[in-house]
């Protein structure tokens, strides 16, 4: 199992030409690069995957990877800005409240203390409680769920205000 670890560090790294840490390792067929305004890391891959990251966020690659896409990642705290092209790679998200699932789409998954939110902006996104996965919703365009405690899993068209706060995290 390959570990992918997400810091400024590693930015910096990486981006000098230094040697990566063995636990910061990076897909086969993926770049990481720095963006800014505001500050996150963009995981870019050949197989059609596009992650941005918040600098203070902690994503790790924990399931199969293989040139042809990682199988699972855990998003632990902060922000992740994904966009899969539709037919590409499609790995699970999973937090300590949820895992949203990828069916070819461009999405947000943000996760607190308590509670793993889940917005998307176009495509789909079949989302569940980690605990409880046969309770499974499918958010489309628009769509957002709140996943955390006892809270029944819901979609819900996320007011234009909070989705622009949640998209503005990546200068969206």
């Amino acid at each position: 199992m390959k570990t992918f670890c997400y810091a400024a560090a590693l930015v910096a790294l990486f981006s000098m030409g230094l040697v990566v840490p063995a636990q910061a390792q990076v897909p086969p067929n993926c770049t990481v690069e720095p963006a800014t305004d505001p500050d996150r890391e963009l995981l870019r891959c050949a197989f059609g995957l596009l992650i941005e990251i918040e600098a203070a966020a902690a994503l790790e690659i924990t399931g199969e990877v293989s040139p042809d896409a990682p199988t699972a990642m855990d998003l632990n705290s902060g922000a992740a800005f994904i966009e899969v092209e539709p037919g590409a790679a499609r790995p699970q998200i999973r937090t300590p409240h949820a895992i949203a699932a990828v069916r070819g789409t461009v999405y947000v998954v943000d996760v607190t203390e308590t509670t793993t939110s889940v917005f998307v902006v176009e495509g789909e996104v079949t989302v569940s409680k980690v605990d409880d996965q046969s309770e499974a919703i499918v958010l489309g365009p628009g769509d957002g769920a709140d996943v955390g405690g006892d809270t029944t899993l819901e979609a819900n068209v996320w007011p234009a205000e909070r989705a622009r706060s949640l998209l503005a995290r990546f200068g969206r």
